[in-house]
């Protein structure tokens, strides 16, 4: 059993996985959550401080659900929020396409993708007399 204190509230509560953050106030987040949501369907032009003032949450906390990807935006909208590698303006995510692309090509290379595959080898027919027999 992993008890936790809440980060949000200091309640304690048995930690299952996520953020530390008892059930009573995800359920809270949640319903904040789908006020964010829907106050950015109806506004469409809002901009992230008009969002966090009418619904009564942190700038921190839309730009988490942002960076989530929980929330996305219409390409018209405002709102943006930095690349993390190269502070390009981006809608959603973590990381711009152009840094999504280099991270990829990185990784693939890091393990070995990149390297075209050797052909299978064929087997000799002339070592025959050497394979495994069973009665």
């Amino acid at each position: 059993m992993n008890v936790r204190n809440c980060r949000k509230c200091g309640r304690i509560f048995n930690y299952v996985g996520g953020p530390p953050v008892c059930p009573r106030c995800r359920e809270e987040q949640e319903v904040k959550f789908q006020d964010v949501k829907k106050f950015i369907q109806e506004n469409r032009g809002a901009d992230i401080t008009e969002v966090a003032e009418a619904c009564e949450v942190e700038i921190s906390q839309i730009r988490q659900w942002i960076r989530e990807e929980r929330l996305q935006f219409a390409d018209d909208s405002p709102i943006r929020i930095p690349c993390e590698s190269c502070g390009a303006m981006i809608q959603s995510g973590r990381f711009c396409d152009k840094c999504k692309a280099q991270m990829t090509h990185e990784f693939n290379h890091a393990i070995g993708r990149d390297k075209p595959k050797e052909p299978a080898k064929k087997p000799d027919s002339s070592k025959s007399h050497e394979k495994m027999r069973f009665l």
